[in-house]
């Protein structure tokens, strides 16, 4: 069975008025006195924070692990007057602070404005691959699949105070970098490692781990790493995308070894259909992943389900990888429970309050 671990950014927002803090380094120092320092990093801005779980095989010490991270997260912002919360995007307006570190700053001087528009959360999700062979094969097959990934997780509909139309907005704000999105087909994994050299050389981006694709092989461990998803507003979401990646990633490697080529889609349209996922969500059309036509967000979502099956049911994650699905499309993802919440109280607080509580679980 292959191992998945996921890494989570956060939101650090101000217990009683909602507004992002720019707490980060007080939050490590924190967690550095709990001996909790090598589970939390900096990332790009201050007022977030990243946690990065241990591989695991089975689901139930994942969401264990998810758990865990984010009420530690949660705690150590507590003594300073915050706390963390899964959010993609901030619903109130903010002014991000950009974090101290060479690498930081250098993305501030090279990127100007959309280094300081880039407060926004993310969710990778690493699956284990026995090789940069098997991985590329993998990125080459779950490439039309990916779109449905960013509908289900969707997080991120306001934007500065308004709301932005779309579901997830911080998909579009990611898109900014020039080095993100969708890719080509790769011959091999010459080709691809040739392609990220050949974009480092360029000095537009300065190192491989600044080569934004949806899904690309991680530089530091041997797994491919799926980066679309917003960070899930409920750890449960948060678990279904962990089983969902690594459903597609064990249908794709089947895939190669049984000589079944990859769809060539082009790039183009694969654009296409991760703008059409940020904007609708699950609360309008989707892109078929495999017509590329417009068909109802639930068919998409159902066709990647489908898709995944065999390999759900040969890791035995099948039934809780189905109820908790069919619980997300009935209740709906993080970005209609924050729309649900403004459109009853009008207050964007109570926004940021309702995501608080159900960043740990509802507690």
């Amino acid at each position: 069975m292959r191992s998945v671990g996921v890494e989570e950014e956060l939101l650090l927002v101000d217990r009683a008025s909602g507004e992002p803090r720019a707490l980060s380094s007080a939050v490590l120092a924190a967690a550095a006195r709990k001996e909790d320092e090598d589970l939390f990093e900096a990332e790009l801005h201050r007022e977030q924070l990243e946690f990065a779980t241990r591989p695991r095989e089975a689901m139930a010490d994942l969401a264990r692990d998810i758990t865990r991270w984010r009420a530690a997260a949660a705690d150590h912002a507590e003594r300073l007057g915050a706390t963390a919360a899964a959010l993609a995007t901030s619903p109130l307006p903010v002014s991000p602070t950009i974090s101290s570190g060479t690498r930081h700053q250098w993305l501030a001087d090279h990127f100007g404005l959309t280094t300081q528009e880039q407060l926004t959360c993310g969710c990778h999700v690493h699956v284990y691959v026995e090789s940069d062979e098997e991985g590329v094969a993998v990125l080459n097959r779950i490439r039309p699949w990916l779109s449905v990934l960013v509908a289900l997780s969707a997080n991120s509909p306001f934007w500065q105070g308004k709301d932005s139309g779309y579901s997830s907005y911080r998909s579009r704000v990611w898109g900014r970098w020039p080095s993100a999105g969708p890719v080509e087909l790769f011959e091999d994994a010459a080709a691809y490692h040739d392609q990220v050299g050949a974009m480092v050389a360029t000095g537009v981006v300065r190192d491989p781990g600044m080569v934004y694709f949806d899904a690309r092989l991680s530089a530091a461990h041997p797994t491919v790493e799926v980066r679309v998803a917003d960070v899930c507003l409920e750890p449960s979401t948060t678990v279904l995308l962990a089983v969902l990646v690594r459903g597609l990633v064990e249908t794709a490697a089947r895939q190669w070894r049984a000589g079944v080529p990859p769809a060539a889609h082009p790039v183009a349209l694969l654009r296409l259909a991760a703008w059409r996922a940020g904007r609708s969500g699950l609360d309008d059309q989707l892109v078929s992943p495999a017509q590329m036509r417009p068909v109802p967000a639930e068919s998409a979502v159902e066709a990647l389900f489908a898709h995944v099956r065999p390999a759900l049911e040969d890791t035995g994650d099948l039934a809780e990888a189905r109820d908790r699905l069919d619980r997300l499309l009935r209740d709906g993802n993080g970005a209609r429970v924050q729309r649900e919440v403004h459109r009853r109280t009008g207050s964007l607080r109570e926004v940021v309050a309702e995501c608080v509580r159900r960043t740990h679980g509802g507690a």
